[in-house]
């Protein structure tokens, strides 16, 4: 064990480990909640410093063995952190050990990504962990810094990656949804409007309107980017960049912007960047609407496959797993379901960060560690459930074309489409005589001899613009 101390006393800690003593301080004071600081906000975060770093090596204020040793420990930390988002293993978190539900407007996350930098840069250079006398984890590694400032700027680049994932989601599940507009446009069925029946529609007309939804979502997640490029690095505490140089707070973003690749930049009023949030509450709204739009689709489809045998049944979706432990045979629309659940869970979130964002006071909000997470949690559950309701569902589609045709003739709804043709009061008789008798619209229809079956769906196919095969 090694001894560290602080303005608050000692403690002891393991040899081996990376992080220190404001790390284990912050994993004694706040319940373990089972959660993990996000993998994109840590690598966010080792690209802050990388660029903090050098920033400061620029302007003369880190000296090159230290500046050396503290780069290619970042970049190290960086390379074991984008393994862990590639393959989806968690080792990083031997080293991350602090809760994301923390107090403190996250000054834990900043001391322990702080001192896991410090302590591999110590073991490059062949010293001691702890042995801060050689690099320290606020004098070198924070360096011009705040939490203030680093910690709002590498969960908008977090932010960031993962809406361009998202975004790219949307896209296949638009295009899922668009081949099964056209595998089913020829598909003629009953419209429904307040869950009665209405007029004709085809199955590929629904599947189209879904997929303008998604389009839609899509455009408003690659744009909502745009809100989160502005950031305040430089402008430490409370935003006036105390205790950080005129050259360093002109250069830091720069230097950012090259890290990461990302079209970010200063903020015109880094007080304001430091103490308002408004803009994840805006683009969580974006993100809320998305949850929206895929909550409303799948309700759709579970309506249109209830059943099969008792219900509407007109779509069939692919059969994941047993449905029931009494009744053989049942299946359940569990990827729907999933994502229901999921999207319900966004608009709880969203709910959540406008209240924490409207929470803070003066100078910061305290409450962005909170606010973070789950803006970045929402984005990925809506990612992970965009690309499984594309692959698990939507491409696994089949139509019930007979179900579809049956539900039509029963339903008096199609005499909608015969008006223009016979004229309402023609068509009202029939409707009359069809109820009356307990009988289909379409017997009563043959009956008059107006029209054949076949005939009735050419006029309607005609009146919806559709060829029908």
């Amino acid at each position: 064990m090694r001894t560290e101390k602080d303005s608050l006393g000692q403690l002891e800690i393991p040899d081996n480990s990376y992080y220190g003593i404001n790390s284990i301080r912050s994993a004694i004071n706040f319940p373990n909640s089972g959660e993990k600081v996000n993998l994109y906000l840590i690598k966010a975060y080792l690209q802050v410093k990388l660029a903090a770093a050098e920033t400061n090596y620029k302007c003369g204020l880190l000296f090159k063995e230290k500046y050396d040793a503290i780069d290619e420990a970042i970049r190290k930390l960086i390379k074991e952190t984008d393994a862990d988002i590639d393959k989806g293993t968690r080792e990083i978190y031997d080293k991350i050990i602090t809760d994301p539900y923390q107090g403190g407007a996250g000054t834990s996350l900043n001391m322990n990504i702080n001192e896991i930098i410090t302590n591999t840069a110590l073991e490059l250079l062949g010293k001691e962990k702890g042995d801060y006398a050689s690099i320290n984890p606020l004098d070198d590694v924070n360096m011009s810094q705040s939490t203030n400032d680093t910690f709002p700027t590498s969960l908008k680049i977090a932010s960031i990656y993962l809406l361009r994932q998202f975004a790219d989601s949307l896209s296949v599940l638009q295009n899922s949804l668009q081949k099964k507009e056209e595998e089913f446009k020829s598909i003629l069925k009953l419209g429904r409007t307040q869950l009665q029946d209405a007029v004709p529609i085809t199955l590929g007309q629904e599947f189209g309107a879904y997929a303008q939804a998604i389009a839609r979502d899509r455009w408003r997640i690659y744009n909502a980017e745009e809100r989160l490029r502005s950031v305040n690095l430089g402008g430490t505490a409370v935003g006036n960049s105390v205790a950080a140089p005129k050259e360093y707070v002109l250069n830091v973003n720069s230097i950012l912007k090259k890290i990461t690749k990302l079209p970010i930049a200063k903020s015109e009023d880094l007080i304001d960047a430091t103490q308002n949030l408004d803009m994840f509450v805006e683009v969580h709204g974006i993100i809320k609407a998305a949850a929206v739009s895929l909550i409303k689709i799948s309700n759709d489809l579970r309506f249109l496959s209830s059943g099969p045998s008792g219900g509407i049944g007109e779509i069939n979706l692919s059969p994941k797993q047993a449905g029931s432990t009494i009744m053989p045979g049942k299946v359940n629309p569990v990827i729907l379901e999933n994502t229901i659940q999921l999207c319900e869970l966004v608009k709880g979130h969203d709910l959540i960060i406008a209240n924490l964002a409207g929470s803070g006071n003066l100078e910061l909000n305290p409450f962005i560690p909170m606010l973070g997470h789950l803006f970045l949690k929402s984005i990925e559950q809506l990612n992970a459930c965009t690309k499984n309701l594309a692959a698990n569902c939507i491409d696994e589609i089949s139509a019930n074309a007979e179900r579809c045709k049956l539900n039509l003739i029963n339903s008096s709804a199609i005499a909608a489409s015969l008006i223009s043709t016979f004229g309402y009061e023609t068509i009202q008789e029939l409707v009359n005589y069809a109820h009356k008798n307990n009988i289909p619209f379409v017997k009563a229809l043959m009956k008059s001899k107006l029209l054949s079956e076949n005939e009735m769906y050419n006029l309607i196919s005609k009146d919806l613009g559709i060829k029908i095969e």
